[in-house]
């Protein structure tokens, strides 16, 4: 029986600059384009990687239809992100795909996502990292710094909040620590 993985967040500023340092350095400005989109916006890598230059250049917001539940998403692309996307997109053409295969004519996999990352993740002697770092390193830091599960429940299209807690990592120990110098 395989082994599973434990995909985690990144959790610190830190560790974020390592990853993008490490796909510069092993994997390509592509690889970190999808990285920086994918902690920005809390996509899947199955929403992100079938993205055009059309979907994001010049837009605010950005609508889709999600792969796995099938729903229509629209969410706000950030200041910075939209600024990053206006670079990166600078000399490409509407109809080109975000992250273009470098064969063939279409949009990298979700497993050549998976191995950039993994890339990227072994320079940095880390094994907790998957496509979903990304989705769960923008929920960990988008709940450290609202405090407002609901939200994120909303941008997550996640059932419950109990789902998404666990699903960004909020462990017992970071719950307890909101406790410790809680008085009445």
């Amino acid at each position: 029986m395989a082994k599973v993985k434990n995909v985690q967040p990144l959790r610190t500023a830190e560790e974020i600059e390592d990853m993008r340092w490490a796909l510069r350095r092993y994997a390509s400005e592509r690889d970190l384009f999808m990285f920086n989109i994918g902690i920005n916006s809390g996509l899947r890598v199955s929403d992100i990687v079938p993205l055009r230059v059309r979907d994001v250049k010049g837009k605010t917001h950005v609508t889709l239809r999600e792969t796995k539940t099938g729903k229509t998403k629209r969410f706000l692309l950030p200041r910075a992100t939209r600024a990053e996307v206006d670079a990166y997109t600078a000399n490409m053409e509407t109809d080109d795909y975000l992250f273009k295969s470098r064969r063939g004519d279409s949009h990298i996999t979700t497993t050549q996502a998976y191995r950039a990352l993994q890339k990227a993740a072994e320079a940095l002697g880390r094994d907790d990292i998957g496509t979903h770092t990304m989705r769960k390193t923008m929920g960990f830091h988008h709940y450290r710094k609202h405090k407002d599960v609901a939200t994120l429940q909303h941008l997550f299209n996640h059932a419950a909040p109990s789902v998404t807690l666990l699903y960004i990592g909020i462990t017992d120990d970071e719950a307890d620590a909101t406790m410790e110098d809680f008085a009445l």
